[in-house]
């Protein structure tokens, strides 16, 4: 009867992480915190018509890093930056001056001496008050996963996928390795089967229910993003990124996989 530790293992593992699970998706499902459900409703029905700036689109698309590249893709083609297929960006204009808060951000990442690698400007930009501003409006309106919640329910199904690996490498365990009569037979196996069928039907589950609640946008603000249209090249870049570029020098230097060193 040794494997009836292994098995107890299994099962507490599947049950912790199952839970932990729905209690993120709950709290997410409750975004933003301390908001009854009438104000919910109110602000739901307030949004439904109302259009989404090009940041707020590249935000609740792609998040922080897709706001900065929208800038960076708005700044080059205005002439104020070089984006270069090197992967650095430099300013081209005598006296830079951001037409917004996120384009100062962007500015303020490069530095004085005018130069500086993309990956370094994305990352100062990304995390820059105005994008943290601009995250901060779009959780109050409910059109934004708070980030607490997206990573709690990242790490949960985490959670669930790992408790479905170790049912079956303990069920592999106990029939390959334990000795003769202290190994479970053919009918003991099968209740490694029950959190086995727990956390995959878990895992199926929150594909439907919970898998909205890892993006950036919420419910609604998917909603709304599907009102945007994709005509303008800066809308096509804040919703699909910077694939949806027609410029390959443009794309390669924002992409670090197609750029080359400097």
């Amino acid at each position: 009867m040794l494997w009836v530790p292994f098995l107890l293992v299994t099962w507490a593992a599947a049950a912790v992480s199952c839970g932990r699970l729905c209690l993120a998706a709950v709290e997410a499902a409750q975004s933003p915190a301390g908001r009854s459900a009438a104000d919910r409703d109110r602000d739901r029905d307030r949004d439904r018509d109302r259009e989404l700036s090009l940041y707020e689109a590249a935000f609740l698309a792609g998040g922080p890093q897709r706001v900065t590249d929208l800038a960076l893709v708005s700044m080059h083609r205005r002439r104020r930056l070089w984006l270069a297929h090197t992967g650095w960006a430099t300013v081209v204009d005598d006296d830079p001056e951001g037409a917004d808060d996120v384009e100062r951000s962007v500015i303020g990442a490069i530095g004085p001496g005018g130069q500086s690698r993309i990956a370094a400007v994305r990352a100062g930009a990304s995390a820059a008050d105005a994008v943290r501003a601009l995250a901060d409006r779009l959780v109050a309106s409910g059109l934004a996963v708070p980030e607490c919640s997206r990573s709690a329910i990242t790490a949960a199904l985490r959670g669930v996928r790992r408790a479905a690996v170790l049912t079956v490498v303990l069920a592999a365990a106990t029939a390959l390795l334990l000795p003769a009569g202290h190994a479970p037979d053919a009918r003991a196996l099968t209740w490694f089967a029950l959190p086995l069928v727990l956390t995959l039907g878990c895992l199926v589950i929150a594909r439907v229910e919970v898998h909205p609640y890892t993006r950036w946008a919420s419910p609604a603000g998917q909603s709304l993003l599907t009102k945007v249209s994709r005509r303008d090249p800066l809308a096509a870049v804040a919703i699909g990124g910077v694939r949806a570029l027609d410029d390959p020098a443009l794309r390669a230097a924002l992409m670090p996989g197609q750029r080359g060193g400097r």
